[in-house]
């Protein structure tokens, strides 16, 4: 990007890392390409998609403790716009304090810390690498989890919840809302 600069061509860089992030590079972008009603009007969409799965979330029995797993060796907790989408999904995350950290070492945790919080729900999504869940009950420790041992371990592919976009805000958290529901109706 810096030849670009230099070679005097504009250029936009996007770093969105939350939700609302995410829907204003929406309405930033559509406004660089001369459609800034069309990319209002998606916002809003995605908005509104969010906020049917938020209520439908509210009549689930209880909020689970969802652990979201980034990766795997080190144990990377889930970035801030999947939390947000799990908290929407209806569940709460287990490592909350967490929210603010953008990049991925600022979110390794130990298999000792997931044991603690006792997740009821662990959802994997390991970027271009399919999520083992006989892999993550195994795990020393983990059997004392509640989602290893009942059998709560889920997988929401990469390419519908890790890249800040679209995406995430259907298809990805669709699927959360499905786990999560499963998860806490009998």
């Amino acid at each position: 990007t810096t030849d670009l600069v230099k070679r005097g061509y504009p250029v936009f860089t996007f770093n969105q890392r939350s939700i609302a992030e995410i829907l204003q590079m929406i309405r930033v972008l559509g406004g660089i390409v001369g459609v800034p009603a069309k990319a209002q009007a998606l916002a809003t969409r995605l908005s509104q998609g969010l906020d049917d799965i938020r209520e439908r979330a509210a009549a689930l029995p209880f909020r689970p403790k969802v652990f979201f797993e980034e990766w795997y060796d080190p144990l990377i907790s889930g970035i801030r716009w999947t939390e947000e989408l799990v908290q929407i999904a209806g569940g709460d995350p287990i490592f909350p304090e967490l929210h603010g950290a953008s990049l991925a070492k600022d979110r390794i945790v130990s298999g000792e810390q997931v044991i603690a919080r006792a997740p009821d729900v662990i959802i994997g999504s390991w970027c271009g690498k399919p999520v083992r869940p006989a892999r993550i009950a195994a795990r020393p420790g983990w059997t004392d989890i509640p989602a290893a041992r009942n059998g709560q371990i889920y997988e929401v592919k990469s390419t519908y919840i890790l890249q800040p976009g679209p995406a995430a805000l259907t298809e990805g958290v669709r699927r959360l809302h499905d786990i999560i529901s499963r998860s806490v109706t009998p």
